[in-house]
């Protein structure tokens, strides 16, 4: 097990580095395509493991309120922008929710689970509206959208199963904490580049 928790945590440090806004040789559009959105994106992969990070450090039952709320408003994002609905500042809003989520995970903080719904909430709105304006144009929507449903929650899995387990390792928040502010770092770097 102690092996297995290690493989996760390293993983963590090598997402994939493609940006999920350009699925380089997808074509089509069905689930597969919707599951490698959340997967390949950096700005996703890091936004939704910190969103796991995060709900695992509230504990209780925020482990599943706080990324069911995002996977909920993440859909109903996505909705907006299959239906071509715009929302100002798409990009902005990913980039920020790395960078927020990120420090919010490095801060550990023990927050209310109502006033952390709220928090992922506001950014799941614009993850889910670049996952629909993103679809390709052939994809079948229904599919496409249980893809990047599917992908995002098993981020957020990742994220809590991270989290638990450094917690048991170590039995110290430091390494989550650490794991928060290099997503932060990450985040900052996207905002200013």
């Amino acid at each position: 097990m102690k092996k297995i928790s290690l493989a996760i945590c390293l993983l963590l440090l090598f997402p994939a580095v493609a940006s999920a806004h350009e699925i380089a040789g997808s074509t089509g559009g069905g689930f597969f395509t919707g599951l490698l959105h959340p997967v390949l994106g950096l700005d996703h992969f890091l936004a939704m493991v910190s969103v796991g990070l995060l709900s695992a450090q509230l504990g209780g039952k925020a482990i599943w309120t706080v990324p069911t709320t995002f996977v909920v408003v993440m859909l109903i994002g996505g909705i907006l922008g299959i239906a071509g609905i715009p929302l100002i500042s798409v990009e902005l809003g990913i980039a920020l929710s790395v960078f927020f989520l990120g420090f919010a995970v490095a801060a550990d903080k023990n927050v209310p689970v109502v006033a952390s719904m709220i928090f992922v909430a506001i950014f799941a709105i614009f993850h889910g509206h670049a996952h629909g304006v993103e679809m390709p144009v052939v994809a079948q929507p229904a599919l496409y959208a249980l893809g990047f449903v599917v992908g995002t929650a098993s981020i957020h899995l990742l994220g809590v199963l991270i989290g638990i387990t450094a917690d048991k390792l170590f039995h110290s928040s430091m390494l989550v904490r650490l794991l928060g502010a290099g997503v932060a770092g990450i985040g900052l770097h996207l905002l200013i580049a």
